[in-house]
């Protein structure tokens, strides 16, 4: 069963099962979209410009949640750099990691009502960006340590103990300001504190997330990372806390959904992987390894994430086009078959993408990865096109949302 698990957590297994399913739906066997790749070229014209104007020096940094901790302007890296100062770079790096990897979590769809006001700064803000401030300024006034002489760390204790009302109070929830899937944020971050406490060999007694540092570099005598295998140990070791209720022979498989053109074969065959909130997790966490002197490598054995802005983006440039005239009006789960497909064409179709867009702006892979097409990029061009089509910038397609997936 351990090798089951482990193929449907490969980012291989994710680009076969999607090439599968776009490759059924250039046949014309899909229910659900037509595929026109002669508007292709168009949307990476609008990504191109898109990444110009907010990169005009084409020194594009990878799609992270980083990037949402700089939001307003505000140089939040360099506070919490000014709190960490006197730790050594292991401890900086297990912090910023804790950080990283509770916020990322807690980065669901919020819903078009909610907002975060933040009193340091005295902006407000929205979605992700909200999200990624809100959390940030909860790491550092100690919600997620039990340790009050340490406020900057998670670990297992303080998740356990996070409830509905603890994360209402710090995301300024209010009947008048609804975020979406408050009480699926909280399960998951006790579930998380349940899945670091009953793994002490990889997370320390203690359960903090950030342990994956020692875990990834055998205690530090490593020194070259591969970006692949940081996702491998986060869905190895953290595959217990998903809610979605997909599994397979009593083991969860997280963001993995069934499709008739999956292929595959064996007990396996018929799902597709995708793993976004886990593989938006490891972008995230490409800097803080970094800053702790890790070099990276393989960062397009990532995929794209197939999510709202990214899968919106083709969406909306008419690349996939919906066969059901009211598909944008309906409202979908993650499980159903057509949202699984969008997400499919979604991975396969951004990698299609990615070279469209490199030869626009003169670059190699080497020179910008996947990570840096995401950030530059696709999704910030999903998310612009989205805003000129709808008011409030919503998304072309509604789909119902715990807080754990999208």
């Amino acid at each position: 069963m351990a090798d089951l698990a482990s193929k449907l957590r490969s980012t291989t297994t994710i680009r076969e099962r999607c090439g599968n399913i776009l490759a059924a739906a250039d046949a014309g066997q899909s229910r659900h979209f037509t595929v026109q790749r002669s508007r292709l070229e168009a949307a990476a014209q609008l990504v191109e410009q898109v990444t110009r104007r907010q990169y005009p020096d084409l020194r594009i940094p990878y799609h992270s949640r980083w990037r949402h901790f700089e939001s307003g302007g505000v140089d939040r890296k360099g506070e919490l750099d000014a709190l960490l100062a006197g730790r050594d770079a292991a401890a900086q790096a297990r912090a910023r990691i804790d950080l990283t990897l509770v916020s990322v979590l807690l980065d669901a769809g919020a819903g078009p009502q909610w907002r975060y006001a933040e009193v340091a700064s005295g902006q407000s803000f929205n979605r992700s960006e909200g999200l990624g401030v809100a959390s940030f300024r909860a790491f550092l006034q100690g919600l997620f340590s039990s340790d009050a002489s340490d406020p900057l760390r998670v670990d297992a204790a303080a998740l356990q103990r996070v409830d509905e009302a603890a994360l209402a109070a710090v995301f300024q929830v209010s009947a008048d300001n609804p975020l979406v899937g408050l009480a699926g944020r909280a399960t998951l971050l006790r579930g998380l504190g349940d899945t670091l406490a009953a793994q002490p060999a990889a997370f320390g007694l203690e359960g903090r997330p950030g342990r994956l540092l020692d875990l990834l570099t055998d205690n530090g005598q490593t020194t070259h990372l591969p970006a692949p295998r940081v996702l491998q140990a986060l869905l190895d070791h953290l595959s217990p806390i998903w809610l979605t209720g997909s599994e397979l022979e009593g083991v969860p498989l997280g963001d993995c959904w069934q499709h008739p053109a999956a292929g595959g074969s064996g007990p396996t065959a018929g799902w597709v992987p995708f793993h976004k909130l886990s593989q938006w997790l490891t972008y995230s966490l490409l800097e803080p390894f970094e800053w702790a002197g890790i070099t990276l490598t393989e960062l397009d054995g990532m995929t794209g994430l197939p999510e709202y802005r990214n899968g919106g983006l083709l969406l909306d440039t008419q690349v996939l086009l919906p066969r059901d005239p009211n598909f944008a009006e309906r409202q979908y789960t993650a499980a159903n078959e057509a949202i699984v497909e969008w997400r499919a064409l979604t991975v396969a179709l951004i990698d299609e993408l990615a070279p469209l867009v490199r030869a626009r702006l003169g670059k190699t892979a080497a020179e910008m990865p996947l990570a840096c097409i995401l950030e530059g990029g696709t999704w910030a061009a999903g998310r612009e096109i989205a805003r000129t089509l709808r008011e409030g910038g919503k998304p072309p397609l509604n789909i119902a949302s715990d807080g754990t997936v999208f």
